[in-house]
């Protein structure tokens, strides 16, 4: 979920285990300058963001700390409410979310954690977690006017259990995610320690297709040198981001008449975190973190109008209605 112990450095790469068999790598196609969006219609058609719930966070959670883990997990008494987001994009090929949610599962299922230790555990990590029948990611979906069944493709930003939480309600849609999330799931050094749990990941029939990075020279990216082109028209790149958890995404969502938006995950709590250097509590890598928030600034410098939205954004909504108004401008 939000929380991510730190893991022993030798799970930073390898293979997946032999005899596990490993989604499909989703192909990327870039042109000489990154596949740009051509100057026909924009392909985006509108942008939403929807709630599947919330949850309170200790206050070192979001704004990091030099206590102890433990610590601050059983000793802490700030807590902030973050509400959990997913992004709604409505491309003319097809609808696509960028994360799923929480499931409700979370709050309804007495064995929804492996064991009471780890029960116990994050119950000193997160609390008053409310996620009501009108919080699911369908009834999210057409409260904003789509259906479930519309959705296309899924790209997770990482393998938290608070952003795979809907993929079982879109079994037909085409689930992308970075390779590295999934050798930590299968690395047996117990992922479900860190809320990644296989058995919510790896359903039956679930279409998951690891995103393939491929080298660009698009300047309009920079300083990232890979990306991997979702539709096949430049609009939607996604970006590797990691940091807070093995095979972390960001996706650039890039608009005609609006200005662009970055859907970063838990690359960051909040925009300005990011811009201060400020590493959370909660964090895989402190090093590639800052590597990825560095990116992120100078992909900022070149486009000044670029949204940064994370997944627990508290005024993601508002931005969002900002850019609603630009665009009709």
């Amino acid at each position: 979920m939000w929380l991510m112990l730190r893991r022993p450095r030798a799970v930073r790469s390898g293979t997946v285990a032999s005899g596990t068999a490993v989604p499909a790598r989703g192909c990327c196609r870039l042109t000489h300058g990154g596949g740009a969006m051509s100057s026909h219609a924009d392909p985006i058609r509108d942008v939403r963001v929807i709630t599947t719930g919330d949850g309170e966070v200790h206050h070192e959670h979001i704004y990091g700390t030099r206590k102890p883990e433990l610590i601050w997990i059983f000793f802490g008494r700030r807590w902030v409410r973050l509400p959990i987001h997913a992004y709604v994009i409505d491309h003319r090929d097809g609808l696509v979310l960028f994360d799923t949610g929480q499931d409700r599962a979370v709050v309804t299922d007495p064995d929804y954690w492996p064991d009471p230790i780890t029960a116990f555990f994050y119950r000193h990590v997160f609390r008053n977690i409310r996620i009501g029948p009108d919080d699911t990611l369908p009834a999210q979906l057409e409260r904003a006017g789509y259906s479930a069944t519309q959705v296309a493709k899924a790209v997770i930003s990482h393998l938290h259990s608070d952003h795979v939480g809907g993929i079982a309600d879109i079994p037909q849609a085409q689930l992308y995610a970075g390779e590295e999330g999934f050798i930590y799931l299968r690395s047996g050094d117990h992922p479900e320690r860190a809320t990644v749990f296989r058995e919510r990941i790896e359903l039956p029939g679930a279409r998951w297709q690891m995103i393939a990075f491929a080298p660009t020279d698009d300047p309009a990216l920079a300083p990232f040198t890979e990306a991997f082109d979702l539709m096949g028209d430049g609009s939607m790149m996604v970006l590797p981001t990691p940091g807070h958890l093995p095979g972390s995404v960001s996706m650039l969502v890039r608009r005609d008449h609006a200005p662009s938006l970055l859907l970063v995950g838990d690359l960051t709590y909040d925009e300005q975190l990011l811009e201060r250097d400020q590493v959370p509590a909660v964090c895989d890598d402190p090093e590639q973190l800052l590597a990825s928030y560095a990116k992120v600034r100078a992909l900022k410098k070149h486009t000044p109008e670029l949204i940064v939205l994370p997944a627990h954004d508290l005024h993601a909504a508002h931005k969002l209605g900002t850019t609603a108004q630009q665009a009709a401008w």
